[in-house]
């Protein structure tokens, strides 16, 4: 799902998050409970800072299976010497320690400005992840409206819950988890500036926003979502107010100044001062910026069906199909936006740097569970206030940065190759017949699918909750380890026994979930290497040699981009690779069949999402053949 790069600092990726809890049914009090959410919050452990030596001999074992033994060699002489008694390590552990007892949590602060405000590459793509739901039942412009009315009361009823402070709190293994991203994530939005970028939430403002952004054929409106007595529009009111808003914007030939926020941020920074330095355009971007979120209403795209339908869905959710296609129909600096497609295309993309895939995914199962109720409140009778238009006056200086932004985006656009796949062989039902955890099982899966292509293993990351801890966000799972490079080797070996192969999996399944434990306990390597490195440049040092080391760029070079974002709905989130030369891979791993979206860049020779579709759908299926011819006592 979307955020820090290897070609930055620290070097992540998506962080959507690996996390199970319950999902949102119905809130826990019917009406408001002041402070409930404050005195939860007060009640959660903060991030711990890890041992020092702990954390240098995971990194010596994550580097083992990466790096040649020359290069190991050195990695660990530079290790012994960055933990020497008296030496910069403690030094700068000992300030991490001091940060953690002065913070709510030592990370988040840094993480967010480090990960995503500090990021100049474009957010589409590069950070901001798509959703893909199934497709909906509806084909034309007015079953188009009455869903997305649905969909828009869906949203007000979640955000009563926040509201109302009635949100039920999620667990994990029996241990609560931080609520604070879901009040987050409504009402806010990025801002570009030259250098560094910021996030403003009107939520917790004197006057919360009481509308949301529609945009159709390139022209933005806004639309008051509230009576003035407080209660919110009925999805018949919606619907209507929607259909005054397409019947105003017929037009095409608006200028599509949304495609301005696919920029480099630096670039759209500059080109930002220059719009809002018009009155009515800082409104207008005002009124964006404040709303509760954008409705993106699309056209009819492909005919296609299947993976062909899917995949191009994939594309639209993600950056819009370019120029020629919706991009330029999105603001996507704004957290949330949900996008609705004439031909039932529906999904979401969302500005990552408040929060992970799991509270958007919670949020938009209750909206895709509220749409398939049957409408209930009646539609008081008298006129609704005309949906607002936004104008914007277009300088020959915008005109030059939207058609700039324009070609920007449609190179874009060519070079990703997205690939959404559904594996219908089995799903979570296998691995749990086998005691094995369906997460841990794909990944290996993956490392399989890799080696057998590039006969080598690579970094792989793997987004971690930290939501255990207050204000926690991500952690690495490193899934190329010792056990998985052994199992990788071993399975084509044909000097190898079934019963050898087994092992191997075995071994590799649970170096996997021990990680997954080691992360999500706030005891991974990745972040806490990232603590050091900025306590560094806190105290004014030079950049510790470790950190220099051509083993640390490899080992954040993370050819394997992945992320499991497990949904009641039957949909897949969708996102680009971190490094040029690597995949994207996203999955939703249903009982009996899996979702897999694929990304990878035209421009680099060397891979190829569809291949590596087709490599992990093999691995998979050589996997459970494996298991099926060899019974034995299981894990």
């Amino acid at each position: 799902m979307l955020a820090f790069r290897s070609r930055t600092v620290a070097g992540m990726v998506k962080a959507c998050a690996l996390v199970r809890p319950r999902h949102l049914v119905k809130p826990v009090s019917a009406t408001r409970v002041a402070g409930r959410y404050l005195t939860h919050q007060r009640g959660l452990p903060s991030l711990p800072v890890p041992p020092l030596q702990q954390t240098c001999e995971r990194y010596i074992a994550a580097l083992e299976p990466l790096v040649e033994a020359e290069e190991l060699s050195r990695t660990r002489r530079l290790v012994r010497q960055f933990q020497e008694a008296g030496g910069v390590g403690e030094r700068l552990q000992r300030g991490l320690e001091e940060r953690a007892r002065g913070a709510e949590n030592w990370l988040s602060q840094w993480w967010v400005q480090v990960a995503y405000l500090d990021y100049r590459m474009p957010v589409v793509v590069h950070s901001s992840p798509g959703l893909v739901l199934p497709r909906m039942d509806f084909r034309d412009q007015q079953g188009q409206m009455r869903f997305a009315s649905k969909l828009i009361a869906g949203v007000l009823d979640f955000k009563m819950m926040i509201d109302n402070e009635t949100l039920p709190v999620e667990y994990l293994g029996g241990k609560p988890l931080c609520m604070n991203q879901y009040y987050e994530v409504l009402s806010s939005c990025r801002i570009p500036g030259l250098k560094r970028d910021s996030v403003v939430n009107h939520a917790k403002s004197s006057q919360p926003p009481k509308h949301i952004t529609v945009v159709h054929n390139f022209q933005f409106f806004q639309l008051d979502v509230y009576h003035g007595d407080g209660t919110p529009l009925t999805a018949d009111q919606l619907c209507a107010q929607l259909e005054k808003i397409c019947r105003a914007s017929q037009e095409t030939s608006a200028e599509p100044v949304g495609i301005l926020t696919t920029q480099h941020r630096d670039v759209w920074g500059k080109a930002y001062l220059n719009l809002i330095r018009d009155q009515t355009n800082k409104e207008s971007v005002s009124a964006i910026q404040r709303s509760i979120f954008t409705l993106c209403l699309d056209g009819a795209t492909s005919g296609a069906d299947g993976d062909l339908y899917r995949s191009s869905a994939a594309v639209q959710m993600l950056h819009g199909g370019g120029s020629q296609g919706y991009s330029g129909n999105r603001w996507f600096d704004k957290t949330l936006q949900f996008i609705v497609g004439e031909d039932g295309t529906c999904g979401a993309n969302y500005e990552h740097a408040p929060a992970e895939g799991p509270p958007i995914v919670a949020l938009i199962d209750h909206v895709v569970e509220y749409t398939r109720k049957p409408e209930t409140a009646a539609s008081p009778a008298g006129p609704l206030p005309v949906p607002r238009q936004l104008p914007f006056n277009i300088t020959p200086e915008t005109k030059r940065d939207i058609e700039a932004a324009k070609l920007s985006m449609n190179t874009l656009a060519r070079d990703l190759d997205i690939r959404v796949t559904l594996f219908g062989h089995f799903g979570k039902n296998v691995p749990k017949a086998h005691r094995m955890s369906p997460d841990a099982f794909i990944q290996v899966g993956l490392q399989l699918a890799y080696y057998r292509k590039y006969r080598r293993c690579c970094a792989t990351y793997e987004s971690a909750s930290l939501r255990m801890f207050r204000l926690g966000r991500t952690d690495t799972i490193r899934s190329a380890s010792n056990a998985s490079a052994s199992f990788v080797k071993a399975f084509d070996d044909p000097s190898k026994q079934d019963l050898e192969k087994v092992d191997f999996m075995e071994k590799a399944v649970r170096a996997h979930r021990a990680y997954t434990n080691m992360a999500i306990s706030g005891q991974a390597i990745d972040r806490h290497l990232l603590g050091l490195k900025l306590q560094a440049a806190e105290e004014k040092l030079s950049v510790p040699e470790i950190f220099r080391d051509p083993a640390y760029a490899k080992a954040l070079h993370y050819r394997l981009s992945t992320s499991q974002v497990p949904s009641k709905t039957d949909c897949v989130m969708c996102f680009g690779p971190v490094v040029t030369d690597g995949y994207g891979v996203c999955y939703n791993p249903m009982e009996d069949h899996i979702n897999f979206a694929v990304s990878a860049f035209n421009s680099c020779r060397e891979t190829d999402a569809a291949g590596l579709a087709e490599a992990v759908e093999e691995a998979l299926l050589d996997m459970r053949r494996l298991l099926d011819r060899t019974p034995r006592s299981k894990l």
